[in-house]
């Protein structure tokens, strides 16, 4: 069976500190007049040569980023948490991001930095446009759905989370 992308739940709750854990109501979800969130991860690499004919390859850093897009939603809490930080810099850019697997089997959580922010553009007689890419400033802790991360040094921070059906429930 394969797995539908908007099964996949992403989260975003405002950032404080890297050591202050976003409460389970501080979490929203970016679903509301968004049709598209690809993943822009990019890996850092190096090769190495050597003159007996062999060469190396080797991957030294990963970032994980996720450029997201669709129709401005102004009031929509998610989409107006991105837009309000349009013209700010620093720290004013930092977010929590949790993402749930299609499957409800895993979750990655950590903190990271929104940049490219579009909350209302686009031609005359069109929607508002909406976009942005949301990119973790470490890599994101790993665990299940509702065991708060893989372990102990994930105090790092994720808050349980079910799975995404019961979490639109919650929010209702």
């Amino acid at each position: 069976m394969f797995n539908v992308n908007s099964n996949r739940g992403h989260f975003i709750a405002p950032f404080t500190t890297t050591s202050a854990t976003p409460s389970e109501s501080a979490w929203l979800e970016l679903g509301a007049g968004i049709e598209d969130i690809s993943d822009s991860s990019a890996d850092s690499t190096s090769e190495r040569f050597f003159y007996d004919g062999e060469h190396s390859n080797a991957v030294n850093r990963v970032t994980v980023a996720y450029d997201i897009s669709g129709v401005y939603a102004s009031t929509d809490p998610a989409q107006k948490l991105i837009a309000d930080m349009k013209l700010k810099t620093g720290v004013g850019r930092k977010v929590w991001h949790r993402i749930v697997s299609s499957d409800g089997t895993k979750q990655w959580v950590g903190h990271a930095t929104v940049t490219d922010i579009v909350a209302g553009s686009g031609a005359a007689e069109v929607e508002e446009a909406f976009g942005c890419t949301i990119t973790f400033n470490m890599t994101p802790v790993e665990g299940t759905p509702g065991s708060g991360g893989s372990n102990s040094e994930a105090a790092l921070n994720s808050t349980s989370v079910s799975n995404k059906a019961n979490k639109k429930e919650e929010t209702k």
